[in-house]
């Protein structure tokens, strides 16, 4: 039975991590500012002011200002883009199995996709998609560190 599991596990992690790839750098992300130098699209596309977008999206689902799918779809999808990993990677480096060596991992994990982001053009740098991802990769780590997850999945 354990065999079972670390083989569904590891083939549930390769789609989760094919899915983050389409999500995060090879999907349509409505950006038009490619003719930009790569100064002005930072400048352009960028949010370094913690709870600017999310509050514009609590703000927006409550005044109805905004198609209530964007909102949502952001602030949940950003949410739950990460709690996958939060039971992934301790499951997978075992050295990753305290709540401090997890939170430096995510970090420098989110860190680098938002800068790859950037770079390429494919998405923005946003603080708040930062730290969605990592409220939820750390939801995903309390998940994996309840007694009976462990249990199943060791």
């Amino acid at each position: 039975m354990k065999r079972f599991i670390k083989i569904v596990l590891s083939i549930s992690f390769i789609f989760y991590l094919l899915a983050l790839v389409v999500l995060l750098f090879l999907g349509t992300r409505g950006y038009v500012w490619t003719d930009l130098t790569l100064t002005e699209y930072i400048k352009r596309s960028s949010n370094f002011v913690p709870l600017k977008t999310i509050s514009t999206y609590i703000k927006a689902i409550f005044s109805g200002s905004m198609n209530m799918d964007i909102p949502i779809k952001n602030l949940v999808g950003n949410f739950i883009m990460f709690l996958p990993m939060g039971i992934y990677l301790p499951y997978f480096i075992k050295r990753i199995n305290k709540v401090s060596v997890f939170s430096i991992a995510i970090i420098i994990l989110l860190f680098v996709i938002e800068v790859i982001q950037l770079v390429t053009k494919r998405g923005s740098f946003d603080i708040d998609d930062f730290i969605l991802n990592m409220f939820g990769a750390l939801i995903g780590f309390g998940i994996w560190k309840v007694k009976v997850v462990q249990k199943l999945l060791k």
